[in-house]
């Protein structure tokens, strides 16, 4: 653990840590100074990544839609490193598919792990976050929040319904000392996107954005740690959007 930075003192829970964004934040907040709780599905390789970053880290097999297993992680968080000050809701699960192609099952999944899951997080940790004077979740939800994007009825609901729950939270949380902001990243160099550099890929994916690429797991990570941090202490309810202005408007063919 760093003896100074933007985190230092803060205790995380970061789900979907494995690899991707999830690992990008769980590094970044060690490197910070923070003490994480490394939760996901995946478990040797969540294992893995919480070894490499030493006593500041450890980690726990999670299944975010499992209550009970929620209220595991923040013993854990409590019982081995004294509390919870922050929580980043990032676990989720996505595909790409038409509309009239999604069943009943598939939609009760994917609600279960993107919105319930953070919602089951979000009342897990208050009472952890109150003990210590007070706290801050970034709830990590989609460009796909923002606007419509063929093929992501399923996946996009949900985001759009956790866009609306994190407004929610902010108000309800704000007077018991907790921060609850959402961030929406666009196109990110994780295993959701082709690998940056896959031959006849990236320029067609990126000629449209007015920074011209992908963004990196890193570059999101940033946006969460400021939120988590105490620069971030008179915001919430934000919205943050890192899509390389694709939001913005889309630029002429290069």
């Amino acid at each position: 653990m760093a003896d100074s930075g933007r985190l230092v003192g803060k205790i995380a829970i970061i789900t979907g840590a494995a690899r991707g964004q999830g690992e990008a934040e769980a590094r970044l907040f060690v490197a910070e100074g923070a003490q994480v709780v490394l939760t996901d599905v995946l478990a040797d390789e969540v294992r893995a990544v919480a070894e490499s970053l030493g006593v500041a880290a450890v980690a726990t097999t999670h299944d975010v839609s499992d209550e009970g297993a929620w209220t595991a992680v923040v013993e854990l968080a409590i019982e081995h490193f004294g509390g919870v000050d922050v929580l980043v809701n990032n676990a989720a699960i996505h595909w790409i598919r038409p509309l009239l192609e999604e069943t009943a099952d598939d939609l009760r999944r994917i609600f279960d792990i993107n919105l319930i899951g953070a919602v089951l997080g979000m009342q897990a940790v208050v009472p952890a976050m109150q003990a210590r004077g007070g706290g801050s979740i970034v709830n990590i939800s989609s460009l796909a929040a923002q606007s419509g994007f063929y093929g992501h009825a399923a996946y996009g609901a949900t985001k759009w319904a956790l866009r609306g729950v994190s407004r929610t939270a902010a108000v309800e949380l704000g007077p018991l000392g907790i921060r609850v902001n959402s961030i929406y990243p666009g196109m990110v160099d994780t295993a959701m996107l082709p690998p940056v550099g896959s031959t006849g890929t990236d320029a067609a994916r990126t000629s449209h954005l007015p920074l011209g690429r992908v963004g990196l797991p890193q570059e999101v990570a940033e946006t969460v740690a400021f939120l988590a941090s105490d620069a971030a202490a008179y915001t919430t309810g934000a919205e943050l959007v890192i899509d390389g202005g694709s939001l913005a408007g889309r630029v002429p063919p290069r």
